[in-house]
């Protein structure tokens, strides 16, 4: 009975538990083996011919599927490590986990490379969550693999200002290059999530500006011409424009500022564009969010004309609010905006 089995076990000797796939050579050798051993055990032991075929029919059904499985669990494991590869550069501004959003990334619509833009990023989960936790957020470019540390570690003391967690913790980025960066979230040096976004080459002019303004527009931007109160709480420069409002909390809210010219001399035929210039960053914002240019009304407040309008200012800082009418420069009011 032991030669028996020793002959079997030879004939596969190197099977797949040896670290080699099951051939039809290996298939051949163990077929030759039963035949030869059921001969020999015909005639001196007819009672084990049963209990050997069995034992060998088990074993070659037995290491047979084992390889099948095996070839089909690595095909599995290499497609759906592909499958991820490919996905997760696709942009998306949230991270979702078990299939709840964790956090959400609003970025400046303006993005682009080699300067600094606002990003408001919405935590979903209570505060006690990132309370006393150092904050960091690394960039990671497609392109290059290049890797960055974009927000220095930052503990978090207290919630958004006026919510009951981190709904909208505001911060400044700045991203080299142009193209896909993953933007990676850390809470105590421990990956919280992760999301892609699109950064654009560097420009000086959205896409969609009136063509009538020009870049020389900027060049010349007195920045100590401060604007000042003026009478009905408008703030401003006496005698040409000024604003209701702008004074109160506009940064990354809509706010409502009340325009006011003076020197206007038909009003309702006349068309107000306003361009926002944020001189830390150079960069140039619509501010209105209803558009770039919005129609004017009649005498108000002592001025000759006078609108309504719902401004969002993104970044905090200095900003030369231009203004145009009927497509030619009217007048720049410098503010202080931080809240």
């Amino acid at each position: 009975m032991e030669r028996e089995l020793n002959n079997l076990r030879k004939s596969m000797n190197a099977s797949t538990h040896k670290g080699m796939r099951f051939t039809e050579r290996q298939k051949v050798k163990i077929r030759a083996a039963i035949q030869l051993e059921q001969t020999n055990i015909k005639r001196k032991h007819p009672l084990l011919i049963y209990f050997i075929t069995s034992l060998a029919a088990s074993l070659f059904i037995l290491l047979f599927y084992t390889d099948i499985i095996a070839t089909l669990t690595n095909k599995d494991i290499k497609q759906g490590s592909k499958q991820s590869i490919e996905s997760e550069w696709e942009i998306r501004n949230h991270y979702v986990r078990n299939g709840k959003v964790k956090f959400s990334v609003f970025e400046d619509p303006y993005l682009s490379a080699g300067k600094p833009f606002g990003y408001m990023i919405s935590f979903k989960e209570p505060f006690e969550k990132y309370e006393g936790k150092e904050l960091e957020i690394y960039a990671v470019h497609k392109e290059t693999g290049k890797r960055l540390s974009v927000l220095p570690s930052t503990k978090i003391t207290e919630p958004s200002s006026g919510y009951s967690s981190l709904e909208r913790f505001t911060t400044k980025l700045l991203i080299p290059e142009a193209g896909l960066w993953k933007y990676e979230v850390y809470f105590d040096n421990k990956l919280y999530g992760d999301v892609v976004l699109a950064v654009q080459e560097a420009k000086f002019f959205p896409s969609n500006i009136p063509p009538f303004v020009q870049k020389t527009d900027f060049e010349h931007i007195d920045w100590n011409r401060k604007a000042v109160k003026i009478d009905n709480n408008i703030i401003g420069n006496t005698n040409k424009s000024g604003v209701i409002g702008a004074d109160m909390p506009s940064l990354n809210i809509n706010q409502k500022w009340m325009w006011h010219l003076w020197g206007i001399e038909n009003p309702k035929e006349t068309k107000l564009t306003v361009i926002g210039y944020h001189r830390e960053t150079e960069t140039i914002h619509q501010i209105l969010t209803t558009g770039w240019s919005i129609g004017l009304g009649g005498k108000n407040n002592g001025a000759d004309a006078h609108t309504p309008s719902s401004v969002n200012i993104p970044l905090p800082g200095e900003w030369a609010v231009m203004l145009y009418v009927d497509g030619n420069v009217f007048d720049v009011l410098v503010y202080e905006i931080n809240n």
